[in-house]
Formats: structure tokens, C-alpha cells, sequence
């Protein structure tokens, strides 16, 4: 891969219906130590979650149709070149922009390919979480293909199974904040996508905190807490040390 094709910087973009969008982020902002960028685009549906002292990396965006979710943003130098890779692959525009464009996954996620500014400081963990994960539930149908495009697409990642059968891992070089979970579904349902926080040791502190910022639980699994946040999106607390990203006896 040409070295202007890397991922510089890796975004979470947490998408949710643009009438919940002011919801949505006032519980992430409060959930990340972040304050809100001024409103961009036609409908001034795109923020960003800025972060004192580091580069942000996670964005939010207000859709008009379906329930919202997450995707991720690549940042990279050159774009068109990255594009045409991501395209070779199996890939599919679905939009193209000034500057960058978005794209599908052969399972059908939604991904961006954008500009790197230069970003390099990855936010620290606050009140004993960090958001550093994009978890793409895929069908089985589709799994095996949509691992081997995203190992393909990242080859400067590592990419390796996870904690249980039905993970597999996309974990970034040393710096980059956001990493990618492919989760099989027992069924042929289609792919969706939504953001996890690694929140160990202390799980049960940042879920308290959680709810009382207003998100309640929707089902509690061995490692990781299912949570509906006030905009109605679902996401995940992992048991992973919010540092380090790993579990506590080993990486998933």
C-alpha cells in the first residue's frame, strides 16, 4: 500500500435521528469530557466532540432516515488513492464529495474516507471510560468476506480473533483511537454498526454514571453491559481496560 494511503487518524461517528441529535449529544459530550464544535453541512448535521488539550476523534451526525447507529471515518493523505484501493477490494461508493467520499463494505457498513489535518493526540480516558471502539455486527453470510476486507483495507492493523468465537479484531498501531470490533450475528439480519466504551476496571462505576447522565441498560452480558443512551441509540460498556483497550488476563 502506498505510505499516502495509511490511516493517519480513525473517527467514531455515532449517528442518530437528526430530531434526537441536540439529545444525543448532550449525554456524549458529558460521557466523553467533550464540548461541541459549531454545526456543519447543509443541515448543519455533522459535529465534532473536541477534546481540551488532544484531537478529536469522535463525531456525531443527525440522519433523516432509519434509527442512526455508528460508522467510521478513515483519515488518510490521499484519498482517491485510498478510495481506489478500498474499491478493489470490494467496496462500493455510495457518495462522493469534495475531498472525500463515502463508501460501503461488501457487507453493506457505511464508511468514510476523509482528509488527514494532521491529528495525533489521541483524548485520555475520562471518569474511567474511553470510546474506542466501532463494533459492525455483520451476517454470517457475510462475515468471512467482511473480515478479509478489513484486513486487507488496514494492513498496517492487526487483525486477529477475539475474546469469543463470533469477534474478530481490528486493532490499529500504537496511537490511533479507534478500532474496529466485527461481531458475527446468529441470523441473516443486516449489518449494523454502534460505538463501545472500555470502561474496566471499574464497569459498574461507569455505568451508574451512565445512567444517571440519563442512558439506561438493556441487557448485561459476561464482558460488556448493552446500554440505550437518551437518543434511543444503543451502545456498549466493554470490560476492557479503558487504557490499555485489553481485557484483564488478555487482548480482545
Amino acid at each position: 500500500m502506498d505510505s499516502r494511503h495509511r490511516v493517519r487518524w480513525t473517527y467514531a461517528f455515532i449517528d442518530r435521528p437528526a430530531e434526537h441529535l441536540a439529545r444525543a449529544c448532550s449525554f456524549w459530550t458529558a460521557v466523553t469530557g467533550t464540548r461541541l464544535s459549531e454545526p456543519r453541512g447543509d443541515d448543519g448535521e455533522f459535529v465534532t466532540l473536541l477534546a481540551e488539550g488532544a484531537d478529536p476523534c469522535v463525531k456525531a451526525q443527525g440522519v433523516t432516515a432509519g434509527a442512526g447507529g455508528a460508522h467510521l471515518d478513515f483519515a488518510v493523505e490521499d484519498v482517491p488513492g485510498f478510495v481506489a484501493e478500498a474499491l478493489e477490494l470490494g467496496a462500493l461508493i455510495e457518495a462522493a464529495h469534495d475531498g472525500w467520499a463515502v463508501l460501503r463494505s461488501p457487507a453493506g457498513q457505511l464508511f468514510c474516507a476523509v482528509p488527514w489535518a494532521g491529528e495525533s493526540v489521541r483524548p485520555p480516558v475520562v471518569a474511567g471510560s474511553r470510546l474506542d471502539q466501532v463494533c459492525v455486527s455483520v451476517p454470517p453470510s457475510a462475515y468471512d468476506a467482511e473480515v478479509a476486507f478489513f484486513t486487507a483495507l488496514l494492513p498496517e492493523w492487526t487483525s486477529r480473533a477475539g475474546s469469543r468465537p463470533e469477534f474478530h479484531v481490528i486493532a490499529p498501531p500504537d496511537g490511533l483511537p479507534v478500532r474496529v470490533l466485527l461481531q458475527r450475528l446468529d441470523g441473516e439480519e443486516p449489518v449494523t454498526a454502534h460505538v463501545d466504551l472500555a470502561s474496566g476496571p471499574d464497569t459498574g462505576a461507569v455505568r451508574a454514571r451512565h445512567e444517571r447522565l440519563g442512558a439506561v441498560p438493556v441487557a448485561e452480558h459476561p464482558h460488556w453491559t448493552v446500554m440505550r443512551d437518551p437518543a434511543g441509540g444503543l451502545y456498549c460498556l466493554t470490560g476492557r481496560d479503558a487504557r490499555t483497550g485489553g481485557l484483564p488476563r488478555a487482548e480482545a
